[in-house]
C-alpha cells in the first residue's frame, strides 16, 4: 500500500504536479492521425495533462498542436476557420500557424506591429504509428523523436482502438501489467486450449494453460522493467513452462505478450487527473486485423460502442449494460470486449484509486515495482536528477520485444524474445561496469 501523499504524487499530472512535469519531458500522443486527417479540416479539441489544446492539419498537410484559447481574448480556436495555412479565430480574425506565429490580426491596424510581438503557445508535433505526438516540456530538454515500440519499420501494419476512460492513468496502467487478472476477468475471451502457444481467432484468444496463479519474476531495465508470468502448460508440465513476458516502457507504455498473428501494445495517455485516453494497439508485419475489424473484436467501434469522440456507451450509470442472463449461461462477466471488462474494474475503483488500503500479494509483483519505480523516478526528477526512460543505456523502443510460449524449464526467461540489439547494448554496459 501507499501513503496518501505517495498516492497523490503518483497520480496527479495537472499543472505543476511533478509527475505531469516528468511526463512533459517525453513525446506524448495527443490524438490519432485519423482525427486530423484532412488538410484544412475541422480542428480537434485535445486535452492532455490537464491542458486544453487544439490540433489541426493546415493547407500544406502539416499538423499543429497549440493552446486552444486565442491569445487575444481567450475564445476557443477549435471553432475557428482552418484556412490558408493557419487557424483563424472567429472572434476578431487573429490567425496562427502550426508553430504559433501570428500571421494576421484582422482587428488591428497594419502599422501597429502587434502581430510580430505575439507568439501563441504551440508544441512541436510529429506523426508516427497512427498518432500525432507532441513534446510539452522545455525546449532545451527536448529529446530526439523516435518511432514507438509498435512501429519497428515504416511499413508496420498498425490498428488502434481508442477509448476515453473516466479514471486516473495509473490504475489503468496497473491493469495492463497485471498478468494474473486475465485468467479470471477475461476467462470467456482468453480460453485455455491444447496448443503450442497463444493463438488469435476472430472471436477470442487461446492460450495453452489453465493456471490462474502465475509465478511472477521481474528484471529492472533502463526503460522501465520486464517481467514474466510463468504458468503450468496444459501439456508437458513436468518439463516445460508457459512463459509470458510483459514490458513496462516508462512512463505510459506497456507491451504485452503477442499471439500467433500480431503483437499488442497499450498506451495510457493522461487527459487530466481523472480521465485517460486508453489505446489498445495490434501491430506486426502479417495478419494484423484491419482497424475496424480490430475495434469490432474489442467492442470499441465508433458509432456502436463509442461516440464520435471515443466516449463509452457503457457507463457506470447504466451498469455498463452488463447482461446477467449471459452470465447465467456461462459468460464470465456479461460484458463483451476485453477493454470493456477492464474498464469496469478501473472505473469502479474511483476517479483516483485509494492505494492506502489495498492488500497486495505475490501476483502483484509488477504493480509493486511500477509504484516503487515511478515514485522513485518523480522524486529523483524533483531533485534535479535524470528523467526515467531517458537514461543510458538508451535502447530504441523499436528494439524492445515481449514474448509468449511454452519453453523448457531450463530456459532463462530474461533472454526470451529479447532482440539482439537490446542484448548487445545491455551487455556492453554490463562489461563497462
Amino acid at each position: 500500500m501507499l501513503s496518501a501523499e505517495e498516492n497523490e504524487l503518483l497520480c496527479r499530472i495537472e499543472g505543476k504536479a511533478p509527475m505531469g512535469q516528468l511526463m512533459r519531458r517525453h513525446w506524448l500522443p495527443a490524438c490519432l492521425v485519423e482525427e486530423v486527417a484532412d488538410a484544412d479540416g475541422t480542428p480537434l479539441r485535445v486535452r492532455l495533462l490537464g491542458e486544453d489544446l487544439v490540433a489541426f492539419r493546415d493547407s500544406d498537410g502539416r499538423v499543429g498542436v497549440m493552446n486552444e484559447h486565442c491569445p487575444h481574448r481567450g475564445a476557443s480556436l477549435a471553432f475557428g476557420r482552418n484556412e490558408e495555412c493557419g487557424l483563424r479565430c472567429l472572434y476578431h480574425g487573429w490567425k496562427m500557424d502550426v508553430d504559433g506565429n501570428v500571421l494576421e490580426m484582422a482587428s488591428e491596424p497594419a502599422q501597429s506591429g502587434l502581430a510580430s510581438k505575439v507568439k501563441h503557445k504551440a508544441y512541436p508535433a510529429r506523426e508516427a504509428g497512427g498518432f500525432v505526438w507532441v513534446y510539452m516540456g522545455p525546449a532545451a530538454q527536448q529529446p530526439a523523436f523516435e518511432p514507438p515500440v509498435f512501429q519497428p519499420t515504416p511499413d508496420t501494419r498498425i490498428s488502434i482502438a481508442k477509448i476515453i476512460v473516466d479514471c486516473n492513468w495509473a490504475q489503468i496502467l496497473e491493469g495492463a501489467i497485471d498478468s494474473a487478472h486475465s485468467s479470471s476477468l477475461h476467462a470467456s475471451d482468453m480460453v485455455p486450449a491444447k496448443i503450442g502457444g497463444a493463438q488469435a481467432t476472430d472471436k477470442n484468444w487461446l492460450r495453452p494453460s489453465t493456471d490462474k496463479a502465475p509465478r511472477l519474476v521481474l528484471q529492472k531495465t533502463s526503460f522501465g522493467f520486464r517481467y514474466a508470468a510463468i504458468r503450468r502448460p496444459i501439456s508437458n508440465a513436468a518439463t516445460h513452462d508457459y512463459v509470458r513476458t510483459t514490458l513496462f516502457i516508462a512512463p505510459i507504455t506497456v507491451q504485452i505478450p503477442p499471439n500467433n498473428l500480431y503483437n499488442v501494445a497499450i498506451l495510457h495517455v493522461p487527459i487530466d487527473d481523472t480521465h485517460t485516453a486508453f489505446h489498445f494497439i495490434a501491430w506486426g508485419a502479417g495478419a494484423v486485423p484491419e482497424t475496424e475489424v480490430w475495434r469490432k473484436f474489442l467492442h470499441a467501434q465508433v458509432g456502436i460502442d463509442l461516440d464520435e469522440r471515443f466516449r463509452k456507451v457503457r457507463t457506470l450509470e447504466n451498469n455498463y449494460l452488463q447482461d446477467r442472463q449471459a452470465m447465467k449461461l456461462g459468460n464470465h462477466t456479461g460484458v463483451p470486449g476485453i477493454p470493456n471488462q477492464d474498464i469496469i474494474m478501473w472505473e469502479t475503483m474511483g476517479p483516483i484509486a485509494d492505494r492506502t488500503s489495498d492488500r497486495l500479494g505475490a501476483s502483484d509483483l509488477a504493480i509493486v515495482e511500477f509504484r516503487r519505480q515511478m515514485l522513485h523516478a518523480v522524486q529523483q526528477f524533483q531533485a534535479g536528477g535524470p528523467v526515467i526512460g531517458r537514461t543510458e543505456p538508451h535502447i530504441p523502443h523499436v528494439h524492445l520485444c515481449s514474448f509468449e510460449g511454452v519453453v523448457p524449464k531450463t530456459e532463462d526467461w530474461r533472454t526470451l524474445g529479447v532482440s539482439a540489439e537490446e542484448l548487445a547494448m545491455t551487455s556492453r554496459v554490463s562489461a563497462a561496469e
